[in-house]
């Protein structure tokens, strides 16, 4: 009876550390169950909203594109009627072209015609250069592969140049060819009034007659003048009165 006591106590004590380490054990698995469901938890939610930003982020993307392709298919609209525009404009030209060709081909005939009985009549200044300009425009007319609008251009183009002539003041140097004997000289033209030559030496002037149709001499009195008449036309001297004679217009 002496040592009972004591033993109630050791068993009692005994089962409550095993019910305490039960319990213990219940919890510290609950915690864990807890801790995993947890975890999964997190790890949908993060996953949904891994999904979420990245649906986010194509519905930007997508609104994006079709932004752009509204405003690229208005401008592609635009641009259809433009060309449709320009297409039915082009129909219309070409159809006309027939009667424009018809229409313009025998007065750049005449024109071209005209400007080589220009020539012809013209005292001979620049001779080679202005029959070249000529032959060229002949050739072009009977051209297929150019256009009537830029045969017209062309021809304009020579009558522009054939008026500075008449206007300008120029000195070039050339051949001369008077007997049989060619020289080189120095040319003067002041418009279309008067073409002289002198030799580089200075020793021989001369003038061309649209009268008499070939060069003739000039007295020693005029060589100052065609002299002062050169260096003017190349700016080497400031304008001044020429006494010079002049031949009438040819009609």
């Amino acid at each position: 009876m002496f040592f009972r006591k004591p033993l109630s106590l050791a068993l009692l004590a005994s089962v409550s550390l095993a019910f305490n380490a039960t319990a213990i054990e219940d919890s510290l698995d609950k915690q864990q169950a807890i801790d995993t469901s947890a975890a999964v938890s997190q790890s949908r939610i993060d996953s949904m909203v891994e999904q979420t930003t990245s649906d986010l982020q194509s519905y930007r993307i997508a609104s994006q594109r079709l932004e752009s392709l509204t405003i690229y298919n208005q401008q592609m609209a635009k641009l259809i009627t433009s060309q449709e525009q320009e297409i039915s404009s082009i129909s219309s030209q070409i159809s006309e072209i027939d009667n424009i060709e018809t229409g313009a081909l025998p007065l750049m005939l005449k024109m071209t015609d005209t400007l080589g009985q220009l020539l012809e009549a013209d005292v001979p200044f620049l001779k080679e250069e202005r029959q070249d300009r000529l032959a060229n425009l002949q050739s072009l007319i009977d051209r297929a592969d150019v256009t009537a609008g830029e045969k017209y251009r062309r021809i304009m183009e020579a009558y522009q140049v054939e008026m500075e002539y008449g206007r300008t003041i120029e000195a070039y140097r050339g051949v001369l060819l008077k007997g049989d004997t060619p020289r080189t000289v120095d040319f003067l033209r002041l418009g279309r009034v008067g073409l002289y030559y002198q030799t580089l030496d200075g020793s021989e002037s001369g003038r061309w007659s649209n009268h008499l149709k070939q060069w003739e001499l000039l007295d020693s009195t005029y060589r100052t003048s065609i002299r002062d008449g050169l260096r003017i036309a190349r700016k080497q001297t400031p304008p001044e009165l020429l006494t010079l004679p002049v031949s009438s217009p040819a009609s």
